[in-house]
């Protein structure tokens, strides 16, 4: 076997392989062997057709056998050798079977490498998770409209036990403490998109393309399944598909950015990633944790 590796970018590596006429000659015996328990020819029994027979009915498909099982081996064995550790799977192409031999060529993409520090400390703004009288007022008035209440229609406890609550007081109690969880909810996804910009800002590197192009798939087939159970058809779907795919591009490569980032400071600060663990959630408490609240 031979191996060149030419260096495409800082992420992606091209290899060239040659896979020697020996190696496939072997491999092609062995294929042979299989075929031939199997293979119905006329005018002799499973098992005994001989190799020239078997090459003069099967070979398209031998070589097709041999190459399906041999460029996965040879490929490992290749990365291996040349201490190449992808972070996907790898773009196989120009497959020829010529003379003999064999050569493929594989376009994989390796981990960026990223230095970042001043992750910690961060200075970001706590918002106020305090709901004020304009915020209860709005949210009364939507819940007004929601029963179809005229304008005119005073909120009071009628209205309050119209809802399932015994006075208003009680209503606007509740409400108050669903408008502060929720301010508090959104404000500590404020806190983290803080944190996500300042560090994006601080580091910059090689997005790797296979990664990218994995987070694109993963959202499209999330959609798909969303249109799918609204009723819509394989043709509607197709075309959403083709449209939703260019507009993924660039967020897609923002969230692959961010998981990298993220990956990068659990590895420095040693965070354990258990099975069903995010990396997101964990890696952002430790930040918040260590961020500075203006």
């Amino acid at each position: 076997m031979k191996v060149e590796v030419k260096k495409i970018d800082d992420v992606e590596r091209e290899l060239k392989f040659e896979i020697s006429r020996e190696r496939v000659s072997k491999g092609l015996e062995d294929v042979y062997k299989d075929l031939g328990k199997h293979a119905k020819i006329k005018g002799f029994r499973p098992g005994k057709a001989p190799r020239k027979v078997l090459e003069e009915h099967y070979q398209g498909t031998a070589q097709s056998e041999l190459v399906k099982k041999i460029v996965p081996e040879i490929y490992y064995e290749g990365i291996d050798k040349e201490k190449i550790e992808p972070i996907a799977m790898p773009e196989i192409a120009d497959v020829d079977f010529k003379d003999g031999a064999i050569t493929f060529k594989a376009t994989v993409d390796i981990k960026p490498e990223i230095k970042i520090d001043g992750y910690k400390g961060i200075k970001i703004k706590r918002k106020s998770s305090e709901v004020t009288d304009e915020e209860m007022n709005k949210t009364l008035e939507y819940f007004k409209q929601g029963q179809g209440k005229d304008k005119e229609v005073t909120i009071d406890d009628i209205f309050a036990k119209s809802l399932g609550y015994p006075s208003l007081e009680e209503f606007k109690k509740s409400l108050m403490k669903q408008l502060e969880v929720d301010k508090d909810r959104q404000n500590k996804v404020d806190l983290e998109n803080q944190i996500i910009e300042i560090l994006l800002k601080k580091v910059k590197f090689t997005v790797p393309k296979s990664l990218v192009k994995q987070q694109i798939e993963n959202a499209l087939q999330h959609q798909k399944e969303q249109w799918q159970r609204q009723g819509m058809s394989d043709e509607e779907i197709l075309k959403k598909v083709g449209s939703e795919r260019e507009g993924l591009k660039g967020p897609s490569e923002r969230q692959v950015r961010v998981y990298l980032v993220l990956n990068e400071i659990a590895a420095l600060e040693k965070i354990e990633l258990k099975k069903d663990d995010n990396i997101f959630f964990k890696v952002m408490e430790f930040l918040l944790k260590e961020a500075i609240f203006k």
